[in-house]
C-alpha cells in the first residue's frame, strides 16, 4: 500500500499550472504539498535544495518524515501543532523559525480544507533559507557601525568648537575664530556627504536611482576635476589627460557623472601614486565608423589591487589596505554606472597601479529616465 501511494504521489508531483506557465520547479521558495492523509504529493526544486533531499525520496511519505523539524527548543513541529488532528478553524502557520536537520529555515504552513470548518484537504508548507536574510541582516548592521563611527567624529569636532566658542568667544582672535569655524563647516561637509551616500545606497539597493539625461561632455568634465586638484594643491604635472577625438554624443546625468569621476579621481590621488592617467576614447564598435559609446580610464603608478581583492573592490565596505573614509564610494559609483546601462571594470595598470574603466553608452533625449 505505502508503494502505491508513493507511485501515485510520484504521477501528481508535476501539477498543472492553471494556463499561467508557472511550474512548482520555477518558485524560488520551497514548496511541499501533503494530501488528505498527511503524505507527501509535490516537493519542488527548491524544497530538495533547502532539505537536502531528492524529490523521488520525499514524495509518498509521511510529512513528518520528510521534513522533521523542530522548534527552536527541540521540539517535533508537526506533533506539537497536529493540522490533521487540531482545531478545524485553523487556517494555518505564520513564518517562523524552525529547526530542519540541526539547520535553521523559515517556514510557513496554509491549511486547505474542503469546507470552513471541514477537516484538511491539503496541507501547503513554504520553506525558506535563512541565508539571504542573515547576510542582509549583517550588511545593515555593518551599515549602521560604519555611519555610527563616521558620524562620530565630525559631530565630536562641532561640538567641542561650538561650545568653545559659545563659552569662550571673547578669549579668542579673530584668526582663531576662522580657524575653528572652518574646521566645523569641513565637518559638516563630512556629514552632509555621508547622508548622501546613504540616501545613494537607498535608491540604487530599491531601484529607484534617477538618471536625469542631459548632453555631458565628458572630456570637458575631466577637465574640470583635474583643474579643481591642481587648484587644491596637487602639481599639474601629475596628471595627464587623454582624448580621442571624436567622441560620440553623451547623455548622462551631470550631476551622477561629476560624483563617478571625483571618486574615482580621488581615490588615485590619496591611495595611488605617481602619475594620474586619464584617457577619455570612443568605446570600441563592430562597425569602424560607428561607437556605442564613451568610455573613461583612469589609472595610477602606486602599489595597486592586490589579485586576490579585484572581485570585492565594487562591494560594500571594501576600503583595501589603507583605511579611511565608509568604504561606500564604489559600491555607488558602480550602482551610477549600471544605471545608466553601463559597465565598470578595475584591474592592474601597465605601472603596476591600479586602473578603473567605465563605459557609458550612447544616449539619447527618448531614454531619459
Amino acid at each position: 500500500m505505502a508503494a502505491r501511494g508513493r507511485e501515485e504521489a510520484r504521477r501528481h508531483a508535476r501539477p498543472h499550472s492553471g494556463g499561467l506557465g508557472v511550474h512548482p520547479d520555477d518558485l524560488p521558495d520551497g514548496l511541499v504539498v501533503a494530501d488528505e492523509t498527511g503524505h507527501v504529493a509535490c516537493f519542488n526544486a527548491a524544497a530538495a535544495r533547502i532539505c537536502h533531499i531528492r524529490p523521488a525520496d520525499a514524495l509518498g511519505r509521511s510529512l513528518e518524515q520528510a521534513l522533521p523539524l523542530e522548534d527552536l527548543k527541540g521540539r517535533r513541529w508537526w506533533p506539537l501543532t497536529d493540522p490533521y488532528g487540531g482545531l478545524a478553524t485553523r487556517t494555518g502557520q505564520p513564518e517562523r523559525h524552525l529547526l530542519l536537520h540541526g539547520r535553521e529555515v523559515l517556514v510557513s504552513a496554509r491549511y486547505v480544507r474542503t469546507a470552513p470548518a471541514g477537516p484538511l484537504h491539503r496541507l501547503v508548507v513554504s520553506l525558506r533559507g535563512t541565508e539571504a536574510r542573515r547576510r542582509t541582516e549583517r550588511s545593515h548592521a555593518e551599515l549602521i557601525a560604519t555611519v555610527a563611527h563616521e558620524l562620530r567624529s565630525p559631530l565630536t569636532s562641532v561640538k567641542g568648537f561650538t561650545a568653545t566658542l559659545l563659552a569662550k568667544w571673547e578669549r579668542f582672535t579673530d584668526d582663531q575664530k576662522r580657524l575653528m569655524l572652518e574646521t566645523v563647516d569641513a565637518d559638516a561637509d563630512r556629514v552632509t556627504r555621508l547622508i548622501t551616500e546613504l540616501l545613494d545606497i537607498s535608491r540604487i539597493d530599491s531601484g529607484r536611482l534617477e538618471v536625469r539625461r542631459q548632453p555631458v561632455d565628458m572630456a570637458a568634465a575631466v577637465r574640470r576635476h583635474v583643474e579643481a586638484h591642481t587648484a587644491s594643491g596637487q602639481p599639474s604635472e601629475r596628471f595627464v589627460t587623454r582624448v580621442v577625438e571624436p567622441l560620440p554624443d553623451l547623455w548622462a546625468d551631470p550631476d551622477k557623472i561629476d560624483q563617478v569621476l571625483a571618486n574615482l579621481m580621488e581615490n588615485a590621488v590619496r591611495h595611488g601614486e605617481g602619475t594620474v592617467t586619464i584617457e577619455v576614447a570612443p568605446s570600441p564598435s563592430p562597425h569602424p565608423r560607428e561607437s556605442t559609446g564613451t568610455t573613461v580610464t583612469i589609472s595610477d603608478e602606486g602599489a595597486g589591487i592586490p589579485e586576490e581583492s579585484m572581485s570585492r573592490v565594487f562591494t560594500r565596505f571594501w576600503r583595501g589596505s589603507k583605511r579611511g573614509g565608509t568604504g561606500l564610494g564604489l559600491y555607488i559609483v558602480k550602482g551610477i554606472v549600471e544605471a545608466h546601462s553601463g559597465g565598470i571594470t578595475v584591474s592592474r595598470a601597465e605601472g603596476g597601479g591600479a586602473r578603473f574603466r567605465f563605459t557609458l553608452p550612447v544616449g539619447a533625449p527618448a531614454f531619459m529616465a
